[in-house]
C-alpha cells in the first residue's frame, strides 16, 4: 500500500527528494496511518484546490485498503 501512495505523491510533486512517508499501524483497531511530508512548495499541489486532490488520494488509498480488508488514514503533515 505504501508503494502505491508513494507513486501517487512522487508524480504530483516537483521536489521528489523531500518526500517522506511514515507508516504506523494501531494495534487496537488495526487502522494503518500514513503521514506524508513534502516540501513547503509542494504542499499546495498535494492538497489541491479546496482539498480535492487530498480527498482523491485518500479515496484511492481507502479503496486499495478495502481490498485487503484493512482501514487506512492518510495525513498530510507540514
Amino acid at each position: 500500500m505504501k508503494d502505491i501512495l508513494e507513486t501517487i505523491i512522487l508524480h504530483l510533486v516537483e521536489n521528489k527528494d523531500e518526500v517522506k512517508i511514515a507508516e504506523t499501524e494501531n494495534q487496537e483497531n488495526g487502522v494503518i496511518t500514513f503521514e506524508v511530508k513534502v516540501a513547503d512548495g509542494d504542499m499546495g499541489r498535494i492538497i489541491g484546490k479546496n482539498g480535492r486532490t487530498a480527498k482523491s488520494i485518500r479515496t484511492v488509498m481507502k479503496s486499495v485498503a478495502g481490498k485487503d480488508r484493512k482501514k487506512v488514514n492518510v495525513e498530510f503533515v507540514d
